[in-house]
């Protein structure tokens, strides 16, 4: 009985486990399942969208800009009252919830700014694009400012010497108050819960503007994007946007000469709409007319870095291109086309009419306006009209750079025209070298010399 064990020893030790062989399995049948994975839309060989998806996104531009208009027509001051008839809820910290924004740790201190995120600005550069900048520029409204005008508007007696306080609760403003002293101060753990209650307020701009956005600190700033984003529509995240982190993300690059890191992240959270994201922070921003260079490459970074639909990214290119021209327009123009979506036509036209707006200026256009043409052409050379050619050779007679121009003309000129197809005899003689099986017969091989001979 010994003997057998002993026999048998070595046969069980070299067998593998069977969990262990279930679990090789699995591990390559995930692997092949990984390698198999198909490319992106953007990653694959690229293909102009069909009419239908040409036509939902001219649908989806209209509608961007008709609720811009609207809420600017209909954005008239509304009588202050109680936010609600409910008990005010407790100046505490959330210790049910488990969501994302609960165990925050912050950020670490060699993250305290982005200086690896963008890249160095020319002092040069900046100086060129100052010069296209447009004089007269309304200052940027914030969130204090339109509550202040909302409550002179209301009320004749206020003075504007001190902060005026909107008309609500005493327990409510109470409260707020010391929200908005505690997120001062703000660098990590848990959010207060009445802070989360904002979103679902119907007053909300009045209560966020007792807790004084303009003072928090920019982990706070990071936690309050994080939620609105998240808890709020689409509209109200663009008046977040527009009144609150846009101008605070300015305010900051203005005074230290960049972005802070938890601001910058806080730019890339705002992503998670990117409807309220265009509304609230890119169109603004550039229509301004006072937007500079350090700023534009701050937030084309973000823009560079995440992944967009493309819907909403040829929505914001068309209205990009509609937009009266600003020296940083140009750039934001040539990050959306570096990120070579597959563009409806009319998104196309619109791009060179926008290039045929520059044919009577007398002006010389920066360098990065000619880099934007030039991404253009190389993009989408293949899907122009002939007549929209001949209208660029035109421009480039008149706007000229001595590096950037040739290689337009020399991509335009060895392009086919919209509808075209290529070369039927270059197509075949590629798909014969690269596709043509090698034949051999396996009995016709040399003599090989013996060692005798």
């Amino acid at each position: 009985m010994a003997g057998k064990k002993r026999k048998g020893t070595p046969a069980t030790a070299a067998a593998p486990p069977p969990r262990r062989a279930a679990l090789d399995d699995d591990v390559s049948v995930v692997s092949s399942k990984k390698r198999s994975r198909p490319l992106k839309q953007h990653q694959s060989e690229q293909k102009m969208v069909s009419s239908d998806l040409s036509a939902k996104i001219l649908r989806e531009a209209l509608k961007q800009q008709k609720e811009i208009l609207q809420e600017e027509e209909d954005d008239h001051p509304t009588p202050f009252s109680a936010v609600s008839s409910a008990p005010p809820p407790r100046l505490e910290e959330d210790d049910d919830d488990d969501d994302d924004v609960d165990g925050f740790d912050g950020f670490s201190d060699t993250q305290s700014r982005c200086d690896d995120a963008v890249p160095e600005i020319d002092e040069e550069d900046e100086r060129v694009l100052a010069a296209f900048m447009q004089d007269g520029a309304a200052p940027q409204l914030t969130l204090a400012d339109l509550i202040i005008q909302k409550i002179k508007e209301k009320d004749a007696d206020v003075t504007s010497e001190a902060r005026p306080v909107p008309k609500l609760d005493s327990s409510i403003i109470d409260l707020y108050k010391g929200v908005g002293k505690l997120l001062s101060r703000y660098t990590s753990g848990k959010v207060p819960k009445a802070f989360k209650h904002i979103p679902a307020l119907e007053l909300w701009e009045d209560v966020l503007y007792l807790t004084e956005p303009e003072n928090w600190s920019p982990n706070a700033m990071y936690q309050a994007t994080r939620i609105f984003s998240s808890n709020m529509n689409s509209k109200k995240a663009r008046r977040f946007y527009n009144l609150v982190l846009l101008p605070r993300v300015r305010e900051d690059i203005r005074k230290n000469k960049r972005l802070h890191f938890a601001l910058y992240q806080a730019l890339k959270k705002s992503l998670y709409k990117p409807a309220a994201f265009f509304k609230g922070i890119l169109f603004p921003l550039c229509q301004s007319g006072t937007c500079t260079l350090r700023e534009a490459v701050i937030i084309g970074s973000i823009i560079e870095k995440v992944t967009i639909p493309s819907l909403h990214s040829s929505a914001a290119l068309m209205k990009l291109a509609e937009m009266d021209y600003c020296g940083t327009t140009s750039y934001f123009i040539k990050l959306f086309l570096d990120k070579k979506y597959a563009l409806p036509y009319r998104v196309l036209d619109a791009v060179v009419a926008h290039f045929m707006r520059f044919l009577a200026d007398e002006r010389v256009m920066p360098v990065i306006w000619h880099q934007s043409l030039l991404a253009f052409v190389q993009r989408y050379k293949n899907e122009l009209e002939k007549k929209d050619k001949e209208n660029l050779e035109r421009l480039m007679q008149h706007q000229k750079h001595y590096l950037v121009t040739p290689e337009i003309r020399r991509e335009l000129k060895n392009s086919r025209n919209r509808g075209e197809k290529e070369d039927d005899l270059m197509s075949i003689s590629s798909i014969s070298v690269v596709n043509k099986p090698i034949e051999e017969d396996r009995w016709d091989y040399p003599e090989v010399p013996m060692e005798e001979d």
